[in-house]
């Protein structure tokens, strides 16, 4: 049961709150934690906060431990939570990113207004039930052996563009090309194999969707049009899915490794649940890989959910997706960890970064982005609940100094499953949203239920901290017209 946070926290300025270190004798750093005055009213009914403080008992971190103002209680770290540890001293922790490792969100813009596409919505959702499978344990169109998939472990959304599921341009709009180089297939038990095998291509259940769109508002045109989004009215697509089985499993057999690890290693930890090991002992290599591997899933699932939705919109409008400009704005990592460079006490320094329902958010001039998002930052992509609206954002250089260039992911729940099912209790969830003009598809009236509107938090409000705060910039605002819930 969770109780109501009781200890301190102040006030920084308008978006911002620290834990003090004095809170606990082994934390190394502060916790700060970006939020409204609303939401950290929110924030102090359950054990998020502290999370964020056993987030800073770390061995090796570096900075502080963070989380962003959609943070609700997760396992080990709180869901929006980020932290950076030492590559030599620090740990990783599989707690620090989660079992659906690189669940994440890929936005494609069109060529297409909203007078094109509203009249037949509930084609292309229908549509788009039919080609894109879904739901949970959900099997995919994809046949491959345990071969080829190590294939896609390996390769991410390259594997699917070479078989013809996408264009060869797809990877330079994706967060790392869609492929991190670490990855070993070995590294995966024989479970995580037999787990992703049938499900790749699958968009999977709860808060996973696939969503048309229309842009309501733009915030910054020159930005937006460097993007591919050009006006108001214009409709987009997003993608949100991640691991599957196969990513669940990596971080279930890891979590098993790494609490003997603590034993192994002497670690001390305020939680079990932060299990970790050093970032460069066996243990910790042999994590990094797997996550890697899953990660290269993840973005080969979105790839060919990608070509299935352009095959979609062909069969429904009659036109080839390239003339329709089905092209990915940008795809971006939810949960995951990464070997990065950044500035500490003026000199560089790699550092594994954690981020748990949080988006990388680099700004512009980071060698790893491509030559336009030097630019303009990098695209953060944060998706609503169903029926409200979606941001695409960029990265900052404030974040880069802030938040090791870290931002939202989303809304963040404020209701668990359970309690969202009991308060929709005697409603017709679908009928309400239609509505109000969203016509939406799902596998049963249970799903609806569970991510119905009120259960997570003002999106509106989540994304304006973030901008607040200077660790991302708005660019434009979507709202749906279609949604498609495994």
């Amino acid at each position: 049961m969770a109780k109501r946070w009781s200890g301190p926290v102040d006030r920084i300025d308008e978006y911002r709150w620290r834990i003090p270190r004095k809170y606990k004798p082994e934390m190394r750093s502060d916790g700060i934690i970006y939020a409204s005055s609303e939401m950290m009213r929110e924030m102090k009914s359950d054990d998020s906060l502290e999370q964020v403080a056993n987030v800073a008992c770390l061995p090796g971190l570096v900075g502080n431990s963070m989380a962003m103002p959609d943070i609700h209680y997760g396992y080990g770290f709180p869901i929006g939570g980020v932290a950076a540890t030492d590559l030599k001293d620090g740990v990783v922790s599989p707690g620090g990113v989660g079992y659906d490792i690189n669940c994440g969100v890929r936005l494609l813009r069109t060529n297409l207004a909203r007078k094109d596409v509203e009249p037949k919505i509930k084609d292309i959702v229908d549509q788009l039930f039919v080609d894109v499978p879904s739901g949970v344990g959900s099997k995919g169109k994809v046949r491959i052996d345990a071969a080829e998939l190590r294939k896609v472990l390996t390769q991410g959304s390259r594997w699917a563009v070479s078989r013809g599921m996408g264009w060869s341009e797809d990877p330079d709009h994706i967060e790392d090309g869609g492929r991190i180089e670490n990855a070993d297939p070995s590294a995966l038990s024989e479970r995580a194999i037999q787990r992703g095998r049938p499900q790749l291509g699958t968009l999977g259940a709860g808060n996973h969707f696939l969503e048309v769109q229309v842009v309501d508002e733009i915030f910054d045109e020159e930005i937006a049009a460097a993007l591919g989004i050009a006006e108001v009215g214009q409709v987009t697509v997003m993608i949100h899915t991640g691991s599957r089985g196969l990513g669940y499993q990596v971080c279930d057999d890891s979590l098993k490794v790494m609490q003997r690890a603590v034993n192994t290693y002497g670690l001390q930890l305020p939680d079990k649940q932060l299990a970790c090991a050093p970032v460069e002992s066996p243990e910790g290599q042999s994590y990094l890989a797997g996550m890697a591997a899953a990660a290269n899933y993840a973005w080969a699932n979105r790839q060919c959910i990608t070509h299935w939705t352009r095959e979609a919109f062909e069969r429904v409008l009659g036109t080839g997706a390239r003339k329709l400009g089905l092209e990915i704005v940008y795809d971006v990592a939810h949960n995951i960890a990464k070997i990065e460079e950044h500035e500490v006490g003026g000199t560089r320094k790699t550092l594994c970064v954690h981020r748990k329902g949080a988006t990388r958010a680099f700004g512009p001039g980071r060698p790893e982005l491509m030559p336009l998002h030097r630019k303009t930052g990098q695209p953060v992509i944060v998706p609503g609940s169903m029926g409200t609206a979606s941001y695409l954002c960029v990265g900052t250089e404030r974040a880069m100094k802030e938040t090791w260039g870290s931002t939202c992911h989303g809304a963040g729940r404020l209701m668990s499953r359970h309690g969202a099912i009991r308060a929709a209790r005697g409603r017709d969830i679908r009928q309400e949203l239609a509505k109000n003009g969203v016509y939406v598809r799902a596998a049963s009236p249970k799903v609806l239920a569970e991510e119905m509107p009120e259960a997570y938090k003002d999106v509106d409000e989540v994304v304006q901290t973030c901008h607040g705060a200077g660790i991302s910039k708005l660019v434009a605002r979507m709202v749906p017209l279609g949604v498609m819930k495994g």
